[in-house]
């Protein structure tokens, strides 16, 4: 008994330590999902009271229908506390809560009832990805009602309609929702948006020195919170493999920062041992979530422990490094160079295992890999992008593509595919509206995106899909985040 009350204590004293919106955060947005659904449906086993900011769970069963429950008393008391009557409003971690300039104060409970009000409010209800993978079904009124009203495109979260289980080529059924950053655009360039692996949320990132996350609901889109980066205008931003860290990355500085989502608080990771690089932008994490992969200038890639942020190995090719990924199983690395060459990596060794000519390429500039392995493909300078077999990569020097994508006129800037591998997304950053669609294994581009009345993608500069395909999204040049739903797949 001694032994609990002493990890009690300091379970509480950590909770303690916490400003009160990561806190919530961390428990309606990251935290345990079970947990989280139980509380919004007002079910839980458990009783939770807040005193101060220290959480205490009262989860001891009822002897008997009748039974009173017990009183417990607070593992201690904070002398400090009593005197903490109101908490101050205008500090930036909550002005976002205000309801008026005049409201400077709350009480600890109408803090706690406000921030529940406001998380419950973005989520939605009960998301998809909280039910522990169990789909909605839809209902034969459901889908009448969305084939008459076909602009009315979410009602809850999940209630999407799938139309097959295989995606046709030819025309793909998409949707124009409002931008993904409605509530939070911005006035600059942003470089990146990704979904959250777990979570029904996607962030934002960009020179504005701000990382955003926003809950998708395809209708409002509401800005759950902001962490603005102090002189560090975003060149890149990731999320972690377990989506609990952000990882980013400056536009012209040699050190990243790191926002741990869960402790609420920002790493600076500085100069790192034995790494001589000047600038530090370009950079992939592990889908294992070991490794920290860092683009270098002269050819070279740096392997970092994702854990300690230490230098692992480096790996040296002849031109100059332009992007690389890593393999689904995170074993191999694939790297294109700017003088029309992919290197193909093994992690453990740090060693080339093959070199081949991406054909027809005089400088790479993007390059991806399949979720399920079967396919690589590669862009150039030029606009073309290749689709070559993975086999066919690991053994040939001289591999001939399985199709080669030729509608972008410009620089092939990004490429993504989606979770499913039925969509390729290719785009290039130099021109307005230059982002396909392909069919997978069709190889063939969808007539209907992004469509030929007038110019809608104003030079994009990342692309991403949701984890189940749901949802796909474009960070452009003008700060939004647009959002589209591909109304072929069911869930989030």
């Amino acid at each position: 008994m001694k032994e609990e009350e002493e990890l009690r204590t300091k379970h509480l004293k950590a909770l303690a330590d916490k400003p009160e919106t990561d806190t919530i955060l961390e428990e309606f947005v990251f935290g345990g999902e079970d947990e989280f659904v139980e509380k919004l449906i007002g079910h839980s086993k458990a009783r939770h009271t807040v005193s101060g900011d220290l959480l205490e769970s009262d989860s001891e069963e009822e002897t008997s229908e009748n039974a009173a429950p017990l009183a417990r008393k607070p593992a201690w008391v904070d002398e400090e506390d009593e005197h903490e009557e109101n908490i101050e409003m205008t500090h930036r971690y909550r002005k976002d809560i205000m309801k008026s300039k005049t409201e400077t104060a709350l009480s600890k409970e109408k803090l706690q009832a406000r921030l529940q009000e406001q998380f419950q409010k973005a989520m939605g209800g009960v998301p998809s990805w909280a039910c522990q993978g169990s789909k909605k079904r839809i209902s034969k009124e459901d889908e009448e009602s969305e084939e008459e009203n076909d602009d009315n495109l979410l009602s809850k979260t999940g209630n999407l309609l799938s139309q097959s289980s295989y995606l046709s080529k030819g025309v793909i059924q998409i949707r124009k929702c409002i931008n993904a950053n409605h509530e939070r655009l911005s006035r600059v360039p942003l470089t990146t948006v990704q979904f959250h692996p777990l979570a029904q949320v996607v962030m934002t990132a960009g020179f504005d020195r701000s990382v955003s996350l926003f809950q998708v609901d395809g209708k409002r889109n509401q800005k759950i919170q902001s962490i603005h980066l102090e002189k560090f205008p975003i060149y890149k931003a990731q999320f972690s493999a377990d989506g609990e860290q952000v990882i980013a990355t400056g536009l012209r500085s040699k050190m990243f920062y790191i926002y741990d989502m869960m402790g609420g608080n920002i790493i600076t990771v500085p100069r790192i041992r034995g790494l001589e690089e000047r600038v530090i932008q370009q950079f992939e994490v592990s889908p294992n979530g070991s490794f920290l992969l860092l683009n270098g200038s002269a050819g070279y890639l740096h392997l970092l422990s994702m854990k300690t942020k230490e230098l692992i190995g480096s790996m040296k090719m002849n031109g100059k490094s332009m992007k690389a990924v890593f393999s689904p199983d995170s074993s191999k690395v694939f790297s294109n160079s700017d003088d029309g060459f992919v290197y193909v990596w093994d992690v453990r060794s740090r060693q080339c295992l093959n070199k081949f000519t991406d054909e027809g390429s005089i400088c790479g500039t993007s390059i991806a890999l399949s979720r399920d392995g079967r396919y690589i493909s590669c862009g150039s300078n030029s606009g073309v992008v290749n689709i070559y077999n993975h086999e066919d990569c690991l053994q040939q020097t001289n591999p001939r593509p399985l199709k080669a994508i030729m509608n972008l006129v410009t620089s092939a800037s990004s490429i993504i595919f989606n979770p499913q591998t039925e969509i390729m997304a290719v785009a290039s950053n130099k021109t307005d509206d230059a982002v396909k669609l392909v069919h997978i294994p069709s190889f063939s581009v969808f007539s209907n995106f992004p469509g030929q009345n007038k110019k809608s993608i104003h030079l994009p500069r990342a692309m991403d899909f949701s984890p189940r395909s749901g949802y796909f999204s474009i960070a452009n040049n003008k700060g939004e985040a647009l959002l589209y739903r591909l109304k072929h797949y069911s869930d989030f």
